[in-house]
């Protein structure tokens, strides 16, 4: 299956790092964000990346290219005059994407067994996974009500006691998924799959390691301090 990364927001919280160049050029560690993220995603096998960009997402394609000389292929899949939203570029991009694909944002540094959770995924016959993680409102506010396998809730409004886990970041989908969704408009995913949980079509699938980001000035020096001791 193929990864789409959703990198076409504005990066507001990274500002003044963001104002002339994306999330994904960040310096991590010594390099581009988006290198530390093709390179756990071709360890797990994983080489066809579908970029979901609008801001500032020429850059990306100025020093990546097509994906060649770091071992993937990349095609890009541009919001257009106006931004999308995380569930509307990936309508945007589904004649790219096919029938099944993995999601992950262009902030999210998952060290996770990627192959795992697709195989879970294709055997599940649901239109869609998230990955869950048991946060007890620690990196962030808990989200997800997970009981006994199942997501009984997915909401990041509306609060209730029995939400112990967070999305963790990492979610696989087919593409009927977004079916009744319109097409060139702004959608959200978090809409997209509260809509597959009320269908019963969302199967949930615990990670028990944390996952680490770049979205904000934390988050960012979190990972810049592991993955340079990690070189070192």
């Amino acid at each position: 299956m193929p990864v789409a990364i959703l990198a076409g927001g504005l990066a507001t919280r990274l500002r003044p790092l963001t104002e002339k160049i994306p999330k994904l050029l960040v310096e991590v560690a010594g390099e581009p964000f988006f290198s530390h993220q093709i390179r756990l995603l071709k360890k797990a096998g994983l080489t066809h990346l579908i970029l979901c960009v609008g801001h500032l997402g020429e850059k990306v394609v100025e020093v990546y290219g097509d994906g060649s000389k770091f071992g993937v292929q990349i095609d890009y899949s541009f919001d257009g005059e106006k931004l999308l939203g995380t569930g509307g570029a990936l309508i945007r991009a589904q004649p790219m994407l096919g029938d099944a694909f993995y999601v992950l944002y262009g902030d999210s540094y998952l060290p996770v067994d990627y192959r795992a959770a697709g195989d879970f995924f294709l055997k599940s016959n649901r239109l869609g996974l998230m990955t869950v993680y048991e946060n007890h409102g620690h990196y962030d506010t808990s989200n997800v009500w997970f009981e006994a396998g199942e997501i009984k809730i997915y909401d990041k409004k509306r609060k209730v006691p029995q939400m112990h886990h967070i999305d963790y970041g990492l979610g696989i989908f087919r593409a009927a998924a977004f079916d009744g969704f319109p097409r060139d408009a702004v959608v959200d995913l978090a809409d997209v799959q509260e809509s597959l949980v009320g269908k019963k079509q969302l199967v949930g699938y615990e990670i028990k390691d944390r996952f680490y980001e770049i979205g904000s000035p934390t988050g960012l020096a979190e990972l810049d301090a592991l993955l340079t001791k990690q070189k070192d």
